[in-house]
């Protein structure tokens, strides 16, 4: 397993298996909007309960991988991630355990299904909600690689193609106006 979508692909099966609902958001979500660049995490939202957290950490016991129960369970109490390695290729997936917030139930209210390969169909973030996270990053952090993933979204997916209703909307109750005006000035 030496490909991120490889280890999407063995990662969301199990999550499935479990009965997590789910989302890849992040930098993965934002190669398949936008343009392609190096990663060596994929980032997965999910709904999880402490029962399941056992779960994922059971199915990922072989000498090829690592994941820890305690922090799934605590990742479960306390809101939080925890991260599941691929041992050999050094890929890992960040599980962030989604809180009942309003923003997370309308970003798993507008999950797209999207073909990663021939036989293979995965649940991603929107780009507008992958948007309005990096905006989030962007402002608590200042990584310019926030805002180059964004505009790398915008210049694939077509500024008329986005629901800007919609981001203007969140970016006032995130707290990224000001930033997601900047974004869209450059446009």
């Amino acid at each position: 397993m030496t490909e991120p979508t490889e280890l999407l692909r063995k990662v969301g099966a199990e999550l499935d298996r479990i009965g997590c609902e789910r989302f890849t958001t992040g930098s993965v979500a934002s190669m398949i909007y936008g343009e392609p660049r190096f990663t060596n995490d994929i980032d997965i939202v999910v709904r999880l309960d402490e029962h399941q957290a056992r779960c994922v950490a059971a199915a990922f016991t072989s000498d090829q991988w690592y994941v820890s129960e305690a922090a799934a369970l605590d990742a479960v109490r306390r809101g939080g991630m925890f991260n599941i390695i691929h041992v050999p290729s050094g890929l890992k997936v960040d599980l962030i355990v989604a809180s009942n917030s309003e923003f997370n139930a309308a970003r798993f209210s507008r999950v797209r299904k999207i073909r990663i390969a021939d036989d293979c169909v995965e649940p991603f973030s929107s780009p507008e909600d992958v948007i309005l996270k990096k905006l989030e990053f962007f402002r608590d952090g200042k990584s310019t690689k926030h805002l180059r993933d964004i505009a790398s979204i915008l210049a694939t997916q077509g500024s008329e193609t986005l629901d800007w209703t919609y981001m203007r909307s969140w970016a006032d109750r995130l707290g990224v106006r000001d930033e997601l005006n900047q974004i869209q000035k450059s446009e």
